[in-house]
């Protein structure tokens, strides 16, 4: 249980070490985009690139260079998709999600919290966490793809063009 041979400590050591340097290799050679926000298609990426590591490292089943040319065969998948994504929106809308519109003009969208199954709560946290204490003040709260909150205040809108392709303003209530 504690050891079994040193041929296989040595195995681990050498091995784990020549998978370090190809998955530092590989990452170098797919881009920022690997290691940058994950949305939910880098995470599960992300989550396989690790897998792969430790049953490279761990699994005497699994030659270095099978286990080399999944980490290899992973993040060129990783690059062609987020490739593709960032030149067809069509493609995009299947792997990635939309922001979404939490609140616009200091009133919850409660439709799209439900949606999102976030509660109020949460909302009001990013909200305090970008320094707001009234929500009369904020012009908008997006969830953005990669799960954070985005706060606009009412002061910071502008002519709201970082909000294009979103969720139309609310029309005030009639009364």
């Amino acid at each position: 249980m504690w050891f079994d041979t040193w041929s296989d400590l040595a195995r681990v050591i050498l091995v784990g070490a020549a998978a370090y340097v190809t998955l530092v290799v590989v990452i170098r050679l797919a881009g920022k985009r690997t290691l940058s926000q994950l949305n939910a298609f880098d995470l599960i990426v992300t989550v396989a690139i690790g897998s792969t590591l430790a049953t490279i490292l761990l699994s005497s089943d699994v030659s270095f260079a099978e286990g080399a040319l999944a980490l290899v065969l992973l993040c060129a998948l990783q690059f062609a998709v987020a490739f593709t994504t960032s030149r067809r929106s069509q493609v995009r809308g299947v792997v990635t999600a939309e922001p979404t519109v939490l609140l616009r003009d200091g009133v919850v969208d409660h439709a799209a919290l439900r949606r999102m199954r976030l509660a109020e709560s949460e909302l009001l946290q990013a909200v305090r966490s970008s320094g707001q204490g009234d929500l009369a003040e904020v012009a908008a709260v997006v969830l953005e793809t990669n799960g954070r909150f985005s706060v606009i205040p009412r002061s910071r809108l502008g002519q709201g063009t970082a909000l294009a392709g979103l969720a139309p303003p609310r029309t005030p209530p009639q009364g």
